[in-house]
Formats: structure tokens, C-alpha cells, sequence
């Protein structure tokens, strides 16, 4: 099991395109990720809907926990699409 943590940087926050190529980059990975907002309890990173409803804003930091085959790529692959995209 692989844990990070980002803070987002994009001004308007997880909003619907970024949240939907993220759901859709994490559905390509055999492993489970899930998400966790400050607070709140952690959604499975691939439902869109429970995504976006964490409401996460600028500054907010989540957590990413991957477990599965391919976590050390899935890890990768979704640190690169934050830092590029949030």
C-alpha cells in the first residue's frame, strides 16, 4: 500500500474536467485508490460524483491511498496528473 499527499493549487479547486480525467486515469490502473479530504471520509477515487462532492478548494489538502498490482505506477501516474493539473 502506497499514501500521498497533495495540495491543491489550482485556484477553482477540484472541479468537473480535472476531477473526470482523474476518475478516468485512475479507472486505467488494476489498483484501488481511494481519496480523503480533511475531515471527511475516504470516497473511492474512481466515483465521480462522491469526487466531486468533497468539495475540495484551493489550498485543501487530500490523501491518495493505493493498494493493488500496479501501485507504484497508479502512484506515479496520479502524482504527475496533479502536479500538471491541480
Amino acid at each position: 500500500m502506497k499514501e500521498f499527499s497533495y495540495t491543491i493549487k489550482d485556484e477553482i479547486g477540484i472541479h468537473a474536467r480535472p476531477a473526470g480525467n482523474l476518475v478516468k486515469l485512475i479507472k486505467g490502473f488494476s489498483s484501488k485508490v481511494t481519496i480523503e479530504k480533511e475531515g471527511k471520509p475516504p470516497i473511492n477515487a474512481t466515483a465521480l460524483m462522491k469526487l466531486m462532492g468533497l468539495g475540495v478548494k484551493c489550498g485543501d489538502t487530500v490523501k491518495f491511498t493505493v493498494e493493488g498490482d500496479d501501485e507504484e505506477a497508479a502512484v506515479k501516474g496520479i502524482e504527475e496528473f496533479m502536479n500538471a493539473n491541480l
